[in-house]
């Protein structure tokens, strides 16, 4: 399928051909008609992707604060190669589509082949979209005009928030696409509506649906004509729709506001607000989020759990539904502010002029494209012969990480599959990956590949490790193997009964700090003491990693990392686990633990997984103490020996061993031999992971064995 994407390294637009998704459970897979272009919010994007380096980063100073934290943890090339990672990985465009709808996914109740309906779907020949965001079109409702839903649902959040009564006048400053919809909706709730704009043509289109606009580019004071319409009152409320960076908007919003004004944001303008403005009105100010409650809540929009009505009358789907419905009736007519209609292929003539456009509303028409998408792209076909490896997952590790490592080792990947298809196919081309697809069992069915990388949510890990075995395929996937200890028990079994192998993506090991403590230590040199220190970080509480049923917590997820490291350290499998977390109740989840091991060769283990510590401090740290010898490396960049004669030190740019482990998996993957990581240490490694929450609930110690 085709899909218009924005190249943040490059600037350009493309029409990329891509997979087409996959139809995931609780969503439902749409062939679009129509998507409408948001000129206001695409062409910030298309600017920001043709900007310079210097230009990005002064439209991004939270950002630069934390490249700047990054260079002092982590060093200077690294975080420069994770910059050029990201920047390198495109934006899908567009987030207002009509259409078909041809697959329902597994729970889905509301929706059925054959529906007409609008979405917050890409500029994409085909869509895969939550319930939850989805909202069917009434039958004298064309596509064109569905398209205007999502656009529309951004303006009537504002006046919900703005909670307008039948009479009062509200001023809306910007009479952009967002700001006359905005405006036509306030005159069917019953307002008198003053608008604002420098361009004559949306105030001409403004005048004519019955808002007194006023085109400030003849030299107007804004604040003195709301004076003049109010009789020195001021409006009751204001809704900024522009988008501009001065400071001016959100003064004079507030000088034209009566006393107890509400003034609300939906646009994007300067904020150095005077208090005095403020104050002595007493106005409040709030800032629209998107389309309505749900919106950027995973809960609702990706596991499809609704807000019970009585308690939240207005989600994003109902409003959705309300500006359809407003359409329908004709209260709202958006058929005016059409100014395009343009094939899909000639998409250039709307992005190639976006930042100088006038117009107000382009409309991208598809052709009939086929019930039947393709969900495989062959990129480089000429390396399709007797590719060894697949991989399953293209996200920000796989780009900046494990294709990095496996290119340098020359591996010969033959395909790369991602659910949504856009991010295997940009891979794909990047790393000279022969195949492209959305359908990761296209990978289990092809005999030509012996080893599947699996790099995908935690939650995913075990079924398709499972999946893979069976299809007999030896597998790597990314830590943790799994989330249960049933799942465990499941895949040791598959393991046994088909005879391949499995190796999780314990890398730290194969770091040159770490071997070379270990070469110090020996393999028959006693117990040890080990203190690992990972000054993890805060990730926000709704980042899906917390979820214990998709990403089972940091603790199975991130600190199974140290816990691998120790059992190689130790040279023991780990006997007995116990964790401890900050505060007087701890959760089942925590990200602030410190882990208690014992080892079966006697060896004594702390890890102290913190996540509320400073990021301009190294992330990890490692001590190891041993016959009156003391082994310290700090963020895998400096290793030093006391005590150990003629261990010296090594320094290194930060290296935490993904280039080795990568080389002895293309290794294991051409030739065969034994794991890189015995199976039986993951499996110790995996029980202590998940045993250490069990040990957090108890308050006790919890035998691994």
């Amino acid at each position: 399928m085709k899909q218009i994407i924005q190249d943040l390294k490059s600037g350009e637009t493309i029409l990329e051909e891509v997979p087409a998704p996959l139809i995931k459970s609780g969503a439902v897979l749409i062939k679009t008609r129509k998507s409408l272009v948001s000129l206001g919010t695409e062409r910030m994007l298309v600017e920001f992707g043709k900007a310079n380096l210097v230009s990005k980063a002064r439209q991004q100073p939270d950002k630069v604060k934390m490249v700047l934290d990054k260079i002092k943890t982590d060093g200077l090339m690294p975080t420069l190669e994770a910059v050029f990672n990201k920047l390198n990985q495109p934006l899908p465009l567009g987030y207002c589509n009509a259409g078909e709808v041809i697959a329902v996914g597994k729970g889905v109740k509301e929706f059925k082949v054959g529906d007409r309906v609008a979405s917050n779907g890409n500029h994409a020949e085909y869509v895969s979209i939550p319930e939850n965001l989805v909202a069917r079109i009434p039958d004298n409702v064309t596509d064109e005009e569905a398209a205007f839903t999502v656009i529309g649902s951004i303006g009537l959040q504002g006046i919900r928030l703005l909670n307008p009564t039948m009479g009062e006048t509200v001023v809306v400053i910007g009479l952009g696409l967002i700001g006359l919809i905005t405006a036509e909706m306030l005159l069917a709730n019953g307002c008198q509506v003053i608008g604002f704009d420098f361009d004559q043509e949306k105030v001409d289109i403004a005048n004519s649906k019955g808002v007194n606009a006023v085109n400030l580019a003849t030299g107007g004071d804004q604040v003195k004509i709301v004076n003049e319409l109010t009789n020195n009152v001021g409006v009751d409320a204001v809704i900024i729709t522009a988008s501009n960076k001065s400071n001016d908007i959100i003064s004079n919003s507030a000088k034209m506001s009566r006393k107890r004004g509400r003034i609300v944001l939906v646009g994007v303008i300067g904020l150095n607000i005077s208090r005095a403005d403020f104050y002595e009105k007493e106005l409040t100010f709030q800032v629209s989020c998107s389309y309505g409650p749900g919106r950027y809540d995973d809960e609702y929009e990706q596991k499809g759990n609704d807000y019970p009505l009585p308690f939240v009358r207005w989600t994003e789907k109902r409003n959705f539904e309300t500006v359809l419905n407003a359409i329908s009736s004709g209260k709202l007519n958006v058929k005016p502010l059409i100014t395009e209609q343009i094939p899909l292929s000639n998409f250039e003539k709307i992005y190639g002029d976006i930042g100088t456009s006038r117009a107000i509303a382009s409309i991208l028409s598809y052709e009939d494209q086929s019930l039947t998408p393709s969900r495989k792209i062959d990129v480089n076909p000429e390396k399709s012969s007797g590719g060894a490896m697949g991989i399953v997952g293209a996200g920000n590790f796989t780009n900046g990480v494990i294709m990095p490592a496996l290119k340098k080792g020359n591996a010969n990947v033959k395909y790369i599959a991602s659910s949504g298809g856009l991010s295997a196919k940009i891979l794909a081309k990047k790393f000279g990956i022969a195949s492209a697809t959305s359908d990761y069992k296209e990978l289990l069915s092809d005999e030509a590949i012996k080893l599947l990388l699996i790099t995908t949510r935690h939650n995913l890990h075990a079924p398709m490790v499972l999946e893979s075995l069976e299809a007999g395929k030896h597998v790597f996937v990314e830590k943790p193997l799994a989330l249960n200890i049933e799942d465990l028990d499941a895949i040791e079994s598959a393991v046994n009964e088909h005879q391949k192998s499995v190796v999780v993506g314990f890398n730290r090991r194969f770091s040159p700090h770490m071997v070379k403590i270990k070469k110090a230590l020996g393999d028959g040199g006693g117990p040890v003491n080990i203190n690992a220190t990972m000054n993890a970080g805060f990730v926000p509480s709704d980042v899906w990693v917390h979820d214990m049923e998709i990403g089972g917590g940091r603790i199975i997820g991130e600190a199974c990392h140290y816990i691998d490291l120790l059992v190689f350290l130790a040279g023991s499998p780990v006997k007995s686990i116990c964790m401890n977390a900050m505060g007087a109740n701890p959760e089942e989840n925590t990200d602030n633990a410190s882990i208690l091991l014992r080892f079966e060769n006697g060896s004594n283990g702390v890890i102290n997984y913190f996540s509320n510590g400073s990021k301009s401090y190294s992330k990890e740290r490692i001590e190891v103490f041993s016959q009156e010898r003391t082994f310290i490396s700090d963020n895998f960049r400096l290793t030093k020996g006391y005590g150990a004669k003629g261990f010296g030190k090594l320094k290194t740019k930060q290296n935490k061993g993904h280039s080795t482990q990568f080389s002895k998996l293309i290794e294991f993957a051409d030739k065969g031999g034994s794991p890189i990581i015995p199976f039986d240490q993951i499996m110790n490694v995996s029980r202590a992971s998940i045993l250490a929450l069990e040990s957090l609930k108890k308050g006790s110690w919890v035998d691994v064995r």
